[in-house]
């Protein structure tokens, strides 16, 4: 067992899985990886069975339905703080995220020049490719909302490519957070950022997939808006320890 896990949620990420494990069994640090599936029928789960006899450090889990990203990762965290793993990364399976950016941000938590890393598409300028102009405008709003209304000193509070280290993860009871899209990507960077961990960016170029469906709906929208501003007013009351 690596000291580093990457987890990686999927829901019909069958074109992409294959290409974005060995990405990763590729780099020059080794990390383990976790792929959570929500029983996806397009057969991701059957990809990653037959990866699994060549690399013994790819790991499977699959939840009977399709309960959003925000309880996915709560079951890949939950796995892999009870493995006993000191680093913990979420990653997107359709290659938005860079896996050669994993080795550079890994070093900043085991250097310990932070608790949390952050792969910004927003530090140091906009790195974005294959988005239209709408797109970059509207992240870059919900960005800026986000910040006005949480306070959280991260350009990309949105970003869904991170490291922890898992000390930092336990300090949090993540049943208590219950956002099923992007909104739990924020609420993490958030309650860590309450309780006085680091978190530091690491810029990043974040690339529009080429390879399957979006998972953006109105629904992972309304609740990004309306569900922040409900957790800064719960934070108002909530006793630090």
């Amino acid at each position: 067992m690596n000291t580093a896990v990457v987890v990686i949620p999927t829901y019909n990420e069958s074109a992409n899985i294959q290409g974005i494990i060995h990405a990763v069994m590729d780099l020059s640090v080794p990390f383990d990886v976790l792929v959570v599936d929500d029983n996806s029928p397009d057969g991701t789960s059957k990809i990653v069975q037959g990866l699994q006899a060549r690399f013994p450090q790819l790991h499977l889990e699959v939840r009977q339905n399709k309960e959003g990203l925000g309880p996915a990762y709560i079951h890949g965290f939950k796995w892999a703080m009870n493995k006993g793993y000191t680093f913990l990364f979420e990653m997107d399976a359709d290659f938005s995220h860079p896996p050669k950016a994993l080795v550079p941000m890994v070093a900043l938590l085991q250097e310990d020049k932070s608790d949390v890393v952050v792969g910004s598409r927003y530090k140091k300028g906009i790195r974005v490719r294959k988005w239209p102009l709408s797109r970059i405008v509207l992240s870059l709003a919900a960005s800026l909302y986000v910040r006005i209304i949480t306070g959280l000193p991260v350009a990309d509070p949105t970003a869904g490519f991170v490291g922890y280290k898992t000390k930092a993860l336990s300090a949090l009871n993540l049943d208590e957070i219950r956002f099923k899209g992007y909104a739990f990507q924020i609420a993490l960077k958030f309650w860590l950022w309450r309780k006085d961990f680091r978190i530091v960016e690491f810029p990043i170029t974040f690339t529009d997939r080429t390879a399957g469906d979006s998972k953006m709906n109105t629904s992972i929208i309304s609740e990004a808006i309306f569900g922040i501003i409900g957790m800064k007013w719960r934070s108002l009351f909530k006793k630090q320890t």
